[in-house]
């Protein structure tokens, strides 16, 4: 990988990072001059530095390109529902942590959440590997898969910094 992807990376993952932190801890507008604009402008170029990232390191022919981006577009648009879920359930657990309110059942809740998220994130996954080898060879669908993962990775390492410990 080349410095200017790593570069790229490095960039994209903060740019997430912060992405899920929005939507897990939603900050009040410093001005009432439409924030949910500015939210969406800012959703919008996440979106689009992640899709440069992985056009900047697929190395795509015009054909596989075509194939690709529709799957792409779909991954993405299942995945930013499972962030959603990510964030509801940092959400929740913050208000008992912060509330000191966290019982055995609400733990197992956010337990069994956490589960099924860690669930359809497989699920999701699992379902996209046949759609990417109907347009690419095998190489670059594992390749797309690496780009995935570290990406992921490197936002759940953001997040797992950021939240304590039950008490």
């Amino acid at each position: 990988m080349s410095i200017r992807t790593v570069k790229a990376l490095w960039v994209l993952f903060i740019v997430t990072a912060l992405m899920v932190a929005i939507a897990a801890f939603p900050v009040p507008a410093m001005t009432q001059d439409k924030p949910a604009d500015n939210m969406q402008i800012l959703r919008e170029k996440i979106k689009a530095d992640k899709k440069l990232v992985v056009a900047a390191n697929m190395d795509l022919t015009e054909s596989e390109a075509k194939g690709f981006w529709p799957v792409y577009e779909e991954y993405q648009k299942d995945l930013t529902a499972i962030n959603q879920r990510i964030g509801k359930l940092i959400e929740s657990y913050a208000a008992d942590y912060r509330a000191n309110t966290l019982t055995d059942e609400k733990a197992k809740k956010l337990i069994d959440e956490l589960v099924a998220i860690e669930q359809a994130e497989a699920g999701l996954k699992a379902a996209s590997v046949p759609k990417l080898r109907k347009v690419l060879p095998q190489k670059k669908v594992a390749r797309y898969l690496q780009i995935e993962n570290k990406i992921r990775a490197a936002v759940k390492y953001e997040l797992a910094a950021g939240v304590p410990l039950v008490p």
